[in-house]
């Protein structure tokens, strides 16, 4: 491995000389293939920032100065250089190192991150913080890119940045990309910046000549800096915007040209108070496949490292993925009214989207990563008359969860929320988890809360949900988890359902089981095994959490004293707790037992590893009902 397996710290790469640094990065950059290769992860934005990680710890004492990574999906030449690369092969396994940057893993991971557009807020505190206690000499590095410069948080924290004297570098990683194509006017702003080498150029000389070289500024680079904006602003045809907000600009810069990195970080290492460094990557670096299909290889799955080739595992006959039925239906539905669009924060892709824009691109809208306005923008166009279907990760959407009471429910303008990602989403982890849905929606007046059991029933609520905006009915949430469903023919002719209506899916004796969601069909299988052994369970499906079905719950409270709920949502809010306040608000005694989240974060790990310690799986849920017939 030459270099690179002599370095477990920052400080034995610093021992490294500047020009053995670029055959560095290629023993990392091919050590990142060959593990991700074999045990999958977030490829493409992480062999994009080989050169600039190696350039920040080369030149900055981390971890005593605060390096935060925006996203967190960047950070696997970071953690490899810090202490994580014999423990690398279990990046993002159960009980493994997590695939993001987490305070608990590393003192170099100085901040958690899972999330975009966090990390400026999160260095400008640091920076703060040291400010507050004298220490001006600490550095406080904030890399932000994959798109995350379109999240309006980065926006609120550079302009708060503008006006406090802090020792702060904000790293451009600007590679044009985040998940899906970066959209809308930063985009093309930072474009027409790297477009202006010649301004870059001319600035760099004058800034040597008039410092005489000591780099620090004075009375003539002061006026020079005015003169500046204005020379800028000719060269690139407008202002620029980042030097207008107090930041020194410098770049565009080749982010792949490591010992040119490293001169420019120890020069902008010198200089106080506020500067953005911009270089330009290619995402997916040094793996040709990766290069050219930027948005596949974010996060391929298994791969051959040496060709890029995807490995897909045969799966003839397999159900196919929620989102995939989404994406067909909201098609199908479109195909029948254009009022009806289509609305994602950057995740086209992810979602399946993308198959309504192939055939209507002006009826979808990406408006990048921004999970508040995507939920505003519905909100408008339903108050215009159009019919939104404004898709969001469980865990994105708790950004905009503001918007969804202010814009949306108090409003009453029926936006149906398709809300994918729903319950344990495995491997990405805790900040990823779409654990807290059900609860902090069911909390909101006037929304209708409803999760399928299968993808039938997920065209069926979905078309439930178009026939109810169309009538001008209230805001309709959908949710449904990530991977493959349940029905191989899963093709329905969709039906409209009676809102608020649960539907019983086996008798039984004493015990009730109540499931809402895609766990209903392990409780299915539970329940087929303990029929087997002779215990007759019955089950219903919940299907709406919001409006309960209270008739039907009146009656089943008769005939069943014991119930068990079982949700994959968090144990507190959610099913259980609806269920709990009903029984009391009606003076009833019947036993409620609960299958759920527990009331802490679940951690990275492949799905049956995380199902069966929360108590999802089947024989999990077999033994919970077990115990609760022995009592």
């Amino acid at each position: 491995m030459g270099y690179l397996e002599h370095i477990e710290t920052p400080e034995d790469l610093r021992k490294l000389s500047i020009e053995q640094l670029p055959q560095l990065c290629n023993e990392l950059r091919h050590f990142i293939i060959e593990q991700t290769a074999k045990h999958p992860g977030h490829l493409g934005s992480s062999l994009g920032v080989v050169e600039l990680t190696v350039a920040i710890h080369y030149v900055f004492d981390t971890p005593d100065d605060k390096l935060v990574w925006d996203v967190g999906h960047q950070a696997y030449a970071h953690k490899i250089l810090t202490g994580r690369k014999d423990k690398f092969a279990t990046n993002r396994c159960y009980n493994g190192i997590s695939g993001f940057p987490r305070r608990e893993e590393s003192e170099y991971d100085a901040f958690g991150t899972g999330h975009s557009s966090t990390s400026i807020s999160a260095a400008l505190g640091m920076a703060m913080a040291a400010k507050m206690e004298g220490n001006m000499k600490r550095n406080h590095i904030a890399v932000i890119g994959d798109g995350a410069m379109t999240g309006g948080m980065a926006f609120e924290a550079m302009n708060q940045a503008s006006y406090r004297n802090v020792n702060m570098l904000v790293i451009l990683n600007d590679n044009k990309i985040s998940i899906d194509s970066s959209t809308g006017a930063m985009s093309k702003y930072l474009l027409s910046i790297t477009a202006s080498p010649a301004y870059n150029r001319f600035k760099n000389r004058l800034w040597n000549l008039f410092t005489f070289r000591t780099k620090q500024s004075n009375k003539i680079t002061n006026s020079l800096s005015r003169l500046g904006n204005g020379l800028k602003g000719y060269l690139l045809g407008g202002s620029n915007w980042f030097q207008s907000l107090g930041y020194r600009y410098f770049g565009p810069a080749d982010g792949h040209d490591v010992v040119y990195l490293v001169k420019t970080l120890q020069d902008l290492k010198k200089l106080p108070g506020l500067k953005l460094f911009h270089v330009l990557t290619v995402k997916g670096k040094g793996l040709e496949m990766a290069e050219q299909h930027q948005t596949t290889y974010h996060a391929p799955g298994k791969f051959d490292p040496s060709t890029g080739q995807i490995i897909h595992p045969t799966r003839e006959g397999e159900p196919p993925k929620y989102q995939d039925v989404f994406g067909h239906t909201i098609l199908e539905i479109a195909r029948q009214d254009k009022k009806v669009v289509g609305i994602t924060p950057a995740m086209a892709t992810g979602c399946s989207l993308t198959i309504m824009d192939a055939e209507f691109p002006e009826r979808v809208f990406d408006v990048g990563i921004a999970e508040q306005h995507a939920v505003t923008f519905s909100a408008g166009l339903a108050a215009e008359g159009y019919i939104p279907f404004c898709n969001i990760y469980s865990s994105f959407l708790q950004r905009g969860y503001d918007q969804v009471i202010h814009d949306v429910a108090l409003q009453k303008l029926p936006v149906i929320f398709c809300i994918d990602r729903a319950g344990l989403v495995g491997e990405d982890g805790a900040t990823h988890q779409g654990a807290f849905d059900l609860a902090f929606l069911r909390a909101v007046p006037d929304l209708i809360i409803a999760s399928p059991l299968n993808e039938h029933e997920l065209r069926n609520m979905m078309w439930t949900a178009y026939q109810n905006a169309k009538q001008g009915g209230l805001p309709f949430v959908i949710r449904y988890p990530r991977g493959h469903g349940v029905l191989a023919n899963w093709h329905n002719e969709p039906e409209q359902l009676s809102i608020g209506k649960a539907r019983v899916l086996r008798e039984g004796e004493r015990v009730l089981v109540l499931s809402l969601g895609p766990l209903g069909n392990l409780v299915a299988q539970a329940l087929d095994t303990l029929e087997s052994e002779g215990a007759h369970v019955a089950h219903l499906d919940v299907r709406f959490l919001k409006p309960l079905d209270e008739d039907i719950l009146r009656e089943l409270a008769v005939k069943y004293p014991v119930w068990l709920s079982v949700e994959d949502g968090t144990e507190k809010g959610g099913l259980f707790s609806a269920l709990a306040e009903y029984l009391e608000d009606h003076n009833l005694s019947n036993q409620l037992h609960h299958i759920a989240i527990p009331d802490r974060f679940i951690a990275h790990g492949d799905i049956p590893s995380i199902y069966h310690e929360v108590g999802f799986g089947k024989d999990d849920i077999v033994a919970k009902i077990h115990d609760i017939l022995a009592k």
